[in-house]
């Protein structure tokens, strides 16, 4: 047998070693070596510096919010994605492949577009702002508006999360039931939810991720009113501005955490799911 050579590379994959090569290269030059200088700088002010800028109200009040609207905003993602995602895959009708094409606009769109967008939408004078104003609902620099902004840019992630698993559940599964005598609600919660509920997971881990980093699409709806309507990235900024890097630093890093957990739930649910299909 010929020796080891050019010719004969030692793994079935042609170009393995170069390949891989560039993609450490990439992941530690884009991803790592930002990230670990963060976390030097973040060493430098100790636990109790930490410590001490994390029990600022003004800090507290920030996380609280971004953390509470990106949750709520995550589960309605969901919810309105699941009902989409199977709007698309079970009936045909006028307009479907539009519709489908619009629910990636967000991913193509600039966030600041989509900030501008909201806001001239929901403002007292826009064209929903004005009769929701009327009814006494504002929504332009609340909370809420910043709640709709989350929502707007997570539904893609939970309906092109849950539209793959619908696509692959076969409607004969559920005619099936249905004939077998079970009543809708049967069939929903033990034939439909069950392989949907790690795509779920994974979709709302994705949104509730894409939420608490959001930035150019909060920052022209929410106002940015301490202790109101100022979440945590924005408050990135604004220490930044005030040349507190300490506190930036600070709020980064748990931006970062709490980053680094959603991508670890969506990894743990996947393996789980890799499990749930081979014991299957």
């Amino acid at each position: 047998m010929p020796g080891k050579s050019w010719f004969y590379p030692a793994s079935p994959m042609p170009g393995f070693r170069l390949a891989l090569g560039a993609s450490l290269l990439w992941v530690g030059l884009i991803v790592l070596l930002p990230l670990a200088g963060l976390a030097l700088r973040a060493s430098q002010i100790g636990l109790e510096g930490a410590i001490q800028i994390l029990m600022q109200p003004r800090l507290l009040a920030a996380l609280r919010l971004s953390f509470g609207l990106s949750f709520a905003a995550g589960i309605l993602s969901i919810l309105l994605g699941g009902l989409i995602a199977w709007v698309l895959t079970r009936y045909h009708f006028t307009g479907r492949r539009l519709l489908d094409a619009a629910i990636d606009l967000p991913f193509a769109l600039p966030t600041a577009v989509a900030g501008i967008a909201l806001t001239t939408l929901y403002a007292p004078t826009g064209w929903l702002g004005r009769p929701l104003n009327e009814l006494g609902i504002k929504v332009a620099f609340t909370p809420l508006g910043i709640f709709i902004a989350l929502v707007f840019i997570g539904l893609p992630f939970a309906v092109r999360t849950l539209q793959p698993i619908l696509e692959q559940t076969e409607v004969e599964v559920e005619e099936a039931s249905a004939s077998l005598g079970a009543k809708r609600w049967q069939t929903i919660l033990y034939i439909i939810l069950p392989p949907l509920l790690p795509a779920a997971l994974a979709g709302f881990a994705l949104a509730f991720a894409r939420a608490i980093g959001e930035y150019g699409s909060v920052i022209f709806i929410a106002g940015n009113i301490p202790f109101y309507t100022e979440i945590a990235p924005i408050l990135v900024v604004t220490r930044l501005e005030e040349f507190d890097e300490r506190g930036a630093i600070v709020v980064a890093i748990i931006m970062l955490l709490a980053s680094f957990l959603c991508l670890l739930a969506i990894n743990l649910v996947q393996a789980w799911t890799r499990r749930r299909l081979g014991h299957d």
